[in-house]
């Protein structure tokens, strides 16, 4: 069942973002913060994340971790 979450006490230069940003994308206010609130509780818990990905290691050096994050992003703008 849908429920209803009320936020008071917003000062006005955030809800101006929030009204920039929601107008950037062609949706309402509300519905920007539904999407948002959406995302934020489909993330795992970042103590959660920290304590399952503690003691792994990567087999990859730092130059080769560098050279694929430099693969993903493309050339530099110029």
């Amino acid at each position: 069942m849908p429920r209803t979450v009320q936020i008071r006490n917003l000062d006005d230069d955030v809800y101006d973002a929030l009204r920039r940003q929601a107008a950037e994308i062609g949706v309402s206010v509300p519905e920007l913060l539904r999407r948002e609130a959406t995302r934020m509780a489909s993330r795992m818990p970042l103590a959660v994340w920290i304590e399952r990905t503690r003691g792994h290691r990567s087999e990859a050096t730092r130059a080769e971790v560098l050279a694929a994050l430099d693969e993903i992003r493309g050339p530099w703008p110029t």
